[in-house]
């Protein structure tokens, strides 16, 4: 059993003791350092949103944290070393409150969480919806004199849009880039990006509308086509 104890406290003797000045300059820098108080704005994180469910907002909620530690760590404390988190396991489609406190925020070691703000959190959740709308080209510019517009045809004429069902249901058609058909005789053919006016409503695929743009000349006979 001696021959034990022995062998635990002298074995290795001049790394233990290596080990233990540096244990030592560690705690004397660290004890030394002073402490410290920052206010950083981190945006809010959303955690296990129930399925079927949007949030009804297109801003991203912030949080002010005044934050307080030892200052050499607060000084080159990375942003996404702090991270505020609302978990919406329990979220129903409706108005709900949440209490955002010190527990949901997470720090490194040694960084106490002083203050919150907000401290509470009022977010509206609304069911999700899919549905598809027409696609309506928006035309600009001016035909050459004596031509008039006959047709504008869009491929593919509808598209698929999402999100929260009251927005979705708002949305009566995705407009496009402007399509310009200054110049144009006969038959044009253009690729532009469909949008939405709603940034809470969103488009299932990001392919480009084809429009096909007719024009004719008017005749100089009147009843003649």
């Amino acid at each position: 059993m001696i021959a034990r104890i022995r062998h635990f406290f002298f074995d290795n003797l001049a790394l233990k003791f290596v080990s233990l000045v540096i244990a030592l300059l560690m705690w004397y820098g660290v004890a030394r350092d002073p402490v410290a108080e920052v206010s950083i704005q981190v945006p809010i994180e959303f955690t296990r949103p129930p399925k079927g469910l949007d949030y009804t907002s297109d801003v991203i909620p912030q949080a002010q944290l005044r934050l307080r530690g030892p200052a050499r760590l607060l000084r080159d404390l990375p942003q996404e070393d702090v991270r505020a988190i609302i978990d919406l396991k329990s979220a129903l489609p409706g108005e709900h409150t949440f209490d955002l406190t010190t527990g949901q925020i997470h720090v490194p070691h040694d960084v106490e969480v002083m203050q919150i703000i907000p401290s509470r959190l009022r977010l509206v959740f609304d069911q999700h919806e899919t549905r598809q709308i027409a696609v309506k080209p928006r035309i600009v510019g001016i035909l050459p004199p004596g031509y008039r517009l006959e047709s504008v045809t869009a491929k593919p004429a509808t598209v698929t849009i999402s999100g929260p069902a009251r927005h979705v249901n708002a949305v009566e058609n995705a407009l496009t880039d402007a399509v310009d058909v200054t110049g144009v005789v006969g038959q044009a053919n253009f690729d532009v990006v469909p949008y939405l006016p709603d940034p809470l409503v969103h488009l299932t695929g990001s392919d480009p509308v084809h429009v096909i743009v007719t024009t004719r000349k008017i005749s100089s006979k009147a009843g003649v086509p």
